[in-house]
């Protein structure tokens, strides 16, 4: 079978630039190929496209024996995916068999559509059910240990640490419930104050679905000494030399950036939370399979102890099921804005600047 090169969606910045050695990519049959240029057409992102080749190769690895770019369509028999799923399975947690399976559901169907195999076997092809199970939160004695650990780092010589940048970023998922790549594509410009000296966070959601989350003064306080402090650090990559805060940027200037100033990889935002975990000791114990999205599962369960409405909390996370937002909720209807300012970890933020906390009869101004 003819195979091809085809042209890697990442780039050389990126922790998953590279799919094969040397950042090239792999050889693979033209009909997968195709696959990828369809499944391109929903904008999906760079992390997405990466699985599908990573779950492509490890199962066509299994079905052709180690020639992987040598796999044919008449390898993909209801027998043959079977045996290779129990290959792959013995040496893959659960959650990866379910991506790996759905994968390559969506490819069979890809290529059933397309009348190039007489059906789609992954129907008859088992995976493990995904367990029941609510999502796990921190406790707001871990959220304080977290940024307790975090603030220490003022004292720190070393470049590599920077307070104010590691801050902003776990308040963000904990106080607007960013999941990691959400935070690693934010623009300065995403973020738009409002009247009442908040502002509203314009996410590029995943699978293209944009959403915009109120944020709190407290919070955009937090970001903005960020800003202050990657303009000492980083003065070469100021829009403007006067000012504060946002107002020195421009606008599709990277919100988060490394030291060096690019914008912030995948991999810097694991590491920096992995070491707030790992340096606050037992006092805070990372969710289990969910280390920075750990944040948006706290950022989550407590507005709906807060008892927000399950549409008001799909709105927040940027769902496209309510069924997947009904695991969190356990109340009833509140507005988007006043729900995001309910968010008791600003109790946490008040309580660390002294500021008072706002009573249920003042108004926003």
């Amino acid at each position: 079978m003819t195979l091809e090169n085809v042209p890697s969606p990442f780039t050389n910045d990126e922790p998953w630039a590279a799919d094969a050695p040397g950042g090239a990519a792999a050889a693979t049959p033209n009909w997968f190929a195709d696959f990828l240029n369809d499944r391109a057409t929903r904008k999906p992102s760079a992390h997405t496209m990466k699985a599908y080749r990573q779950d492509f190769t490890a199962v066509a690895d299994l079905l052709t024996s180690g020639d992987p770019a040598g796999v044919a369509l008449i390898d993909i028999t209801k027998n043959n995916m079977r045996a290779a799923f129990a290959g792959y399975a013995s040496t893959h947690e659960p959650a990866s068999i379910r991506r790996c399976w759905s994968t390559w559901n969506v490819l069979c169907d890809f290529l059933y559509t397309a009348e190039l195999i007489p059906a789609n076997p992954m129907p008859f092809v088992g995976r493990p059910k995904a367990a029941k199970t609510l999502p796990r939160s921190l406790p707001q004695p871990a959220v304080t240990a977290l940024l307790d650990v975090v603030e220490a780092d003022h004292q720190s010589t070393r470049r590599t640490d920077w307070p104010q940048r590691d801050l902003a970023l776990m308040l963000t998922g904990l106080l607007a419930g960013l999941r990691a790549d959400e935070l690693r594509r934010a623009d300065v410009g995403d973020i738009r104050r409002s009247t009442d000296g908040g502002a509203v966070l314009h996410v590029r959601g995943k699978g293209s679905k944009d959403r915009a989350v109120p944020i709190e003064a407290e919070l955009l306080s937090v970001i903005e000494d960020y800003l202050d402090s990657r303009a000492s650090r980083l003065p070469a990559t100021l829009k403007s030399s006067t000012g504060k805060g946002l107002s020195r940027w421009a606008a599709n200037a990277a919100l988060f950036v490394g030291r060096d100033g690019q914008r912030i990889t995948r991999g810097t935002i694991q590491s920096r939370v992995r070491r707030a975990f790992r340096l606050a000791g037992p006092d805070a114990q990372p969710v289990r399979g969910a280390l920075v999205h750990g944040l948006r599962h706290t950022y989550a369960t407590e507005l709906a102890n807060s008892e927000v409405s399950v549409y008001t909390l799909m709105k927040l996370l940027g769902h496209e099921s309510m069924a997947t937002s009904q695991r969190y909720v356990v109340g009833a209807a509140r507005e988007t804005r006043t729900a995001a300012a309910q968010n008791p970890l600003y109790g946490v933020m008040r309580d660390r600047s002294h500021q008072p906390e706002k009573l249920d009869g003042d108004s926003h101004q």
